[in-house]
């Protein structure tokens, strides 16, 4: 599962691009590495493998991990080749989320490609070249959709879809901001539309601002277009992740301390990134490892024991659970399972984010 990270020219968007990957790098026992220069692969900050691993002592404790590209950049006119374009809008393409990343400060030393700040002009001249794109798309499946009518009149359904969809990117609204009934939900997926991407987007802010970074009033705005697009907005300053990206995690921890912050906000990022392709983890604990195994929500049991072995899935007979917050309570799992808080689940299972699990199989 991959994300693209996007944005204007002079926004910050590879230095975060550089601060995630390098924090990445130094802030987990999973092997870093960089596919291409512009392709880090990441670990998932997860509290609950530190735990596990002071309970378990193990040899070896694994992230899950999240995978970043850093996406050439846009200039008006991508739709239609301009710049980079093709390759920005392929490399889009490729991608299961978009996170952007917007300026929300001033700075006389650092120049805007368009001469002066303005957050919601920088997403929609982004957000309009995928538009743009996804018309052409539309138009496209539209002409198909039309032929084959006459010979099946199923394609209705699909042509008032892509009716209704060609009327809101006309108006501006990106797919994801259309409400859908179930039958469109599923016809949408298979349009693979850019701008029905989940959307995460940074609001960068300098040094300065980041003591009211939540309510500076170009994060407020960004917060108010991110709401009618579905979209969460997470405010940082990208400055400050740089330095703290280069510090090892006593400094790292004393320097959140001294700014007033919980934790970094490239951690933030990188979970609500993580969540924001509809994926959670599900844990195993042992001597051996400590480890999250990355599944989509919604998974069942059986597929999820497939991500550690495809004959776990094969020979499935049933999944020993216990929530990460039980076991935390019990002190171990012997006594989890004398508090009989160790269930036995079957096929059906639906596994929650923060399981730990023990499958039985038989091959």
């Amino acid at each position: 599962m991959k994300l693209g990270i996007v944005g204007l020219p002079n926004v910050g968007k590879s230095t975060m691009f550089n601060s995630i990957t390098k924090a990445g790098a130094e802030c987990a026992n999973y092997p870093f590495c960089t596919i291409e220069p512009n392709v880090g692969v990441v670990p998932v900050p997860d509290e609950r493998l530190e735990e596990l691993a002071k309970m378990y002592n193990p040899q070896k404790t694994t992230h899950a991990v999240v995978e970043f590209v850093d996406i050439a950049g846009l200039v008006k006119g991508a739709s239609k080749g301009e710049g980079l374009g093709n390759k920005f809008l392929s490399h889009i393409r490729e991608t299961d989320a978009i996170v952007e990343v917007v300026r929300c400060f001033e700075d006389p030393n650092v120049v805007h490609v368009d001469g002066s700040v303005d957050p919601i002009r920088d997403i929609e001249t982004i957000n309009l070249e995928l538009i743009f794109a996804d018309i052409e798309t539309v138009n496209k499946r539209l002409d198909k959709a039309r032929k084959n009518l006459k010979a099946d009149k199923k394609y209705q359904v699909e042509i008032d879809l892509l009716e209704k969809i060609k009327e809101n990117l006309e108006n501006g609204i990106s797919a994801r901001a259309i409400d859908y009934n179930e039958e469109e939900k599923e016809l949408v997926k298979e349009m693979f539309l850019l701008t029905t991407k989940p959307i995460l987007y940074i609001a960068n802010v300098n040094e300065n601002q980041i003591e009211n970074m939540e309510n500076e009033p170009l994060v407020l705005k960004v917060k108010e277009y991110a709401s009618k697009e579905k979209a969460e907005v997470i405010p940082l300053c990208v400055k400050i992740e740089e330095e703290l990206s280069g510090l090892g995690d006593d400094d790292k921890k004393e320097m959140l301390e001294a700014l007033g912050l919980d934790e970094s906000g490239l951690d933030k990022v990188i979970r609500r990134s993580y969540d924001l392709l509809g994926l959670m983890s599900f844990l195993t604990a042992g001597e051996p490892e400590v480890r999250a195994w990355t599944i989509k929500k919604g998974t069942k049991a059986p597929e999820a024991a497939g991500k550690i072995h495809s004959d776990i899935e094969r020979g499935f007979i049933k999944a020993e659970v216990v929530s990460f917050n039980d076991l935390m309570d019990a002190g171990s799992m012997v006594q989890a399972r004398e508090k009989g808080l160790v269930r036995s689940e079957g096929k059906d299972y639906i596994m929650q984010d923060g399981d730990i699990v023990l499958f039985k199989f038989n091959v």
